[in-house]
């Protein structure tokens, strides 16, 4: 059986501040970013300890998906939009 790690891009969107830290300490999870109340990051194999540190937080979005060459860090064309790299902004 393959057992390659899956690489994915997530964006997750709180009601209230995101739990940065423990996003940041899950297992398999680099790169994040924070734009207010939303959280970007990279999740590299089980996606499980990355929804561990969801929990207890009110989510009202969340996209995943694999990053592709050619595109912008999050697979989409770049809209010139910048992204804040702060600890809680908002």
């Amino acid at each position: 059986m393959n057992e390659e790690l899956q690489t994915r891009r997530v964006a997750v969107t709180f009601v209230g501040p995101p739990p940065v830290r423990q996003i940041a300490r899950a297992s398999g999870v680099s790169e994040v970013v924070v734009d207010g109340r939303q959280v970007r990051c990279l999740v590299i194999g089980s996606i499980q300890p990355f929804l561990e540190a969801l929990h207890g937080y009110e989510v009202i979005g969340l996209t995943s998906s694999q990053p592709r060459a050619n595109a912008d860090e999050w697979g989409e064309p770049s809209h010139g939009e910048g992204l804040l790299d702060e600890r809680g902004g908002g």
